[in-house]
């Protein structure tokens, strides 16, 4: 029903910066909230951030804030996460998540995009 994309990661040095993208298509009928989350081997899936519809509401993991901003171009059906001041910490699979309601838990999310990897090195 709805296809999530992203692409722009990478790898980077501890310090750099990358910015992520997730292109939104398919058959959506309702505004959606759009969230980041990230992944490594062993571990749960980990918010990052989240952002309405208006993007009136956002929020941010305290791991990433003040770093990390996350927007959105509606009129592209597009979101983004503008990632500073790189952490080997960072270094995951970053998934984008569309869903109905501004959220910061994977399960309250519909749709999820494969995962682009980001790499920080030291």
């Amino acid at each position: 029903q709805v296809q999530l994309v992203e692409s722009g990661g990478g790898l980077v040095q501890t310090g750099g910066s990358l910015r992520l993208s997730c292109a939104a298509s398919g058959r959506t009928f309702r505004p959606y909230a759009m969230g980041w989350f990230r992944q490594v081997p062993g571990k749960e899936r980990e918010f990052v951030a989240a952002i309405s519809w208006s993007g009136g509401r956002r929020d941010y993991a305290d791991s990433v804030k003040g770093r990390f901003t996350i927007s959105r171009d509606n009129t592209k059906n597009t979101g983004y996460l503008q990632m500073n001041s790189l952490k080997p910490e960072d270094t995951a699979v970053y998934y984008c998540a569309a869903g109905g309601h501004f959220a910061t838990v994977p399960g309250e999310y519909d749709y999820w995009g494969q995962g682009t990897q980001v790499t920080v090195s030291s």
